[in-house]
């Protein structure tokens, strides 16, 4: 299985609160559209039909990918993550 980039997962998760709070403060075509688009994103990335699943599964993801960083990721010598 395909395992999402954990940055544009991060990415998307935020874009996806930001337009929450902006809709809620004001609510306007084109940001409904936007969110609409980031929502179906988050769902074929995570492989969810819904997007409180991919909200979750997104979750879950990041979580279980912060700090777990393997040898082969680090640059041999100070053991610090390389950026890949």
């Amino acid at each position: 299985m395909l395992v999402p980039d954990l940055k544009v997962v991060r990415g998307l998760l935020t874009r996806y609160a930001s337009l929450r709070i902006a809709l809620a403060e004001r609510d306007t075509p084109e940001g409904a559209q936007e969110l609409e688009d980031v929502s179906y994103t988050l769902c074929v990335m995570m492989g969810t039909r819904t997007v409180q699943e991919a909200v979750e599964a997104a979750d879950a993801l990041l979580t279980a990918g912060s700090g777990q960083v393997t040898a082969r990721e680090t640059d041999g010598e100070s053991g610090l993550p390389v950026a890949v």
